[in-house]
């Protein structure tokens, strides 16, 4: 059987699929690529050492943030300043976005990225998976002025990459640079990531629902009329429910088996949970890659203008047909 391709090998054999291909897209992926694989040893010892546990400091959303979550997020943050590449960070840990120069002091680098380091944090101390997500953007502001929040405010169509990575029984790093979607798993024992799942698709029908039924009561109706129908013994059905409340797991294991991932609106979260710029675009952009469907329950979630950093929306997102169904009872409960 013919060696499997190499992450590294792969990047080089697709640079002329970049719209721009200067080689810095091909060094974000380089530079995404090397802080995962320090990330991943970190989150695999995680249970030996003290890391673990709460850093006793809240982010921006109110959450307590988990050690590991401050560690992955200056890994994460420090490899793509250090590599001179990107103009502007932002993180779903950070208050605000960073402002990067290169060594001369110049603005002349093109992409900003923006990153959930770790999600799914609240896991870490039951080893459950929990994952890296990105999203690259071209700057809108001209080369050579520091970037500004326009640069980060962008709908998710304007992405050039997003990806993800997941830290589980095996470490994948899986992304799209809007040419389909590849996995590539890392080898622990040569540090190196080799194409595993190449041309990812969601299959058009599946058969899992993932979605906190513990929050039911809390659910818009046309979420709750879903989920009996789903329920509902007819056809293919019952559905089978799985949740893992980690979203690059949960997404990751629909994409490969088929089915829906839904975050809605709820009485407890007026606007859902989960963030557009750092959680809600990126996945959608590797879901619609992956042939499969991403909307906030009426709209596609591509299209959303974001108004700020840490804007949060609603969550509709996997196999076509299943989202598309969601979306029907959505609208039916709406006009009634």
């Amino acid at each position: 059987m013919e060696p499997s391709k190499t992450l590294g090998e792969f990047i080089i054999e697709k640079q002329e699929e970049f719209k721009y291909s200067t080689g810095e897209l091909s060094r974000i992926i380089n530079s995404i690529r090397l802080a995962a694989k320090v990330v991943n040893y970190k989150v695999n010892k995680a249970g030996l050492v003290d890391i673990v546990g709460a850093a006793g400091e809240v982010n921006i959303q109110g959450e307590d943030q988990q050690k590991l979550d401050v560690y992955a997020n200056e890994v994460f943050i420090q490899t793509l300043i250090n590599r001179e590449i990107a103009c502007g960070i932002a993180s779903e840990e950070n208050d605000d976005f960073i402002t990067v120069s290169g060594s001369d002091n110049s603005h002349n680098n093109k992409y900003v990225i923006l990153m959930d380091p770790l999600d799914g944090s609240s896991n870490i101390d039951v080893n459950v998976p929990v994952g890296t997500i990105f999203s690259v953007y071209r700057r809108l502001t001209p080369i050579g002025s520091p970037v500004t929040l326009e640069d980060f405010l962008q709908p998710g169509i304007n992405q050039v990459a997003a990806g993800y990575v997941i830290y589980g029984t095996s470490t994948m790093l899986v992304y799209t640079t809007g040419h389909g979607v590849n996995g590539f798993t890392l080898n622990p024992a040569i540090g190196t990531f080799y194409l595993s799942h190449p041309n990812m698709k969601f299959r058009e029908d599946g058969n899992i629902y993932s979605i906190n039924e513990g929050n039911y009561i809390h659910f818009p109706q046309g979420v709750k009329d879903y989920l009996k129908y789903c329920q509902k013994e007819e056809g293919d059905r019952p559905y089978t429910s799985r949740y893992i409340g980690s979203l690059v797991s949960d997404i990751h294991r629909n994409m490969i088996k088929g089915g829906i991932y839904i975050y809605p609106t709820s009485t407890k979260s007026p606007n859902g949970k989960l963030r557009l710029l750092y959680e809600c675009n990126p996945m959608a952009f590797i879901t619609e890659q992956a042939g499969g469907k991403a909307s906030d329950g009426y709209t596609r979630i591509l299209e959303l203008e974001p108004t700020e950093l840490h804007e949060r929306v609603p969550f509709f997102c996997g196999s076509k047909n299943m989202v598309e169904k969601a979306e029907e009872f959505m609208l039916y409960a709406n006009e009634e």
